[in-house]
């Protein structure tokens, strides 16, 4: 597809995205302010799913600890608001700057750690964060066990806006600004760097690319989008707790990743929406099996995930956008008399 005619087709789905919201007077029972809610949690993971993917899919480190910075992105944004006072759109520069400070000095021991032992590094990380938490010598920043209760933003300057289309307005920006951002830098020097380093560690490495600089800014870079993802759902949400952010959040923005397409920044905005939507159509999905279908047994939204997860693999083994993209591709050549096979090997001369 001409790169003019995948413009047109971004700037019309932001127009679209941009005026769904004002439909909610209009159609309520179709664009109501849960549905609208729903939709910013969707974009929510999509920045924490993206985080991951410029650490996993474009530099090649496994993280599985990635919920942790998700919660220090959420409490320092929490703690700011309910203590300090600051307003909530501060805190997002806040979470990042932080956060990005944490990934990058958990990113120095980590450069001794390659493949499954970065992963269970990583995984400790996830493990410790919600305990730390709950340490009662923290209990008065954190509020323990209790978590902290905050209040949803306001639309400013009198608009005539719920809080949730405000919200709603408030991340597709701050979305859409941090997925241009990801597509500069992996667009510029650095990012062909950071693909190299994940291509080739030893040749990225003779050719004279600092890899240990460029993973350990990596790692931070990619906490610092995680953070912002946890700043926004505790605007969003206006409630953070320890419990919220246990380990299987880690494995959920993971499963996002793969299922939406790993090394793409499309799959990352897929993997989420699929995060979200699994999430909160589990519990449905349970009661249909047990009325409907009389099976008597509980699908957890674990279950749902794992499910689905071994279908999109066997089907899709490049993710939903990989799989997509090959399809169309696929169809194009047959539509133009190009066996597939031919096809994809102009596309490997042209690589």
């Amino acid at each position: 597809m001409p790169r003019t005619s995948n413009k047109a087709w971004l700037w019309a789905l932001l127009a679209a995205a941009f005026l769904v919201p004002l439909l909610r007077d209009a159609v309520p029972d179709v664009v109501s302010d849960y549905r609208l809610f729903l939709v910013s949690t969707m974009m929510i993971a999509a920045i924490a799913v993206l985080g991951l993917n410029l650490l996993t899919g474009f530099n090649g480190q496994i993280s599985l600890g990635h919920g942790a910075f998700y919660a220090v992105g959420a409490y320092v944004a929490a703690i700011l608001m309910d203590q300090l006072g600051w307003p909530y759109w501060l805190t997002l520069p806040a979470a990042a700057i932080i956060c990005f400070i944490v990934g990058y000095l958990f990113g120095l021991p980590a450069l001794k750690l390659e493949g499954h032992y970065l992963a269970l590094a990583t995984f400790a990380l996830a493990l410790a964060v919600p305990q730390i938490l709950k340490y009662k010598w923290l209990e008065g920043l954190t509020g323990g066990v209790q978590g902290i209760v905050l209040s949803k933003p306001e639309a400013p300057f009198g608009l005539p806006l719920s809080e949730d289309q405000w919200l709603y307005y408030y991340i597709l920006v701050v979305m859409v600004l941090l997925y241009w951002a990801a597509a500069n830098i992996l667009n510029s020097r650095s990012g062909r760097a950071m693909m190299a380093i994940r291509d080739q560690y030893m040749a990225a490495d003779t050719m004279g690319i600092d890899t240990a600089l460029y993973k350990t800014v990596t790692f931070g870079i990619s906490a610092a989008y995680t953070g912002i993802a946890g700043a926004l759902s505790a605007s969003a949400i206006a409630f953070v707790a320890p419990d919220s952010f246990n380990f299987f959040l880690s494995i959920k923005f993971l499963i996002g990743l793969v299922v939406g397409g790993i090394g793409s920044l499309a799959g990352s905005v897929v993997g989420g929406i699929f995060y979200v939507l699994v999430d909160n159509s589990a519990q449905a999905l349970s009661t249909f099996v047990k009325n409907d279908l009389g099976l008597q047994f509980d699908l957890s939204a674990y279950t749902v995930f794992g499910i689905l997860l071994i279908v999109l693999m066997y089907l899709m083994p490049m993710g939903i956008v990989g799989g997509v993209t090959h399809l169309i591709r696929s169809l194009r050549s047959s539509l133009r008399g190009t066996p597939a096979k031919e096809h994809q090997a102009a596309a490997k001369q042209r690589a």
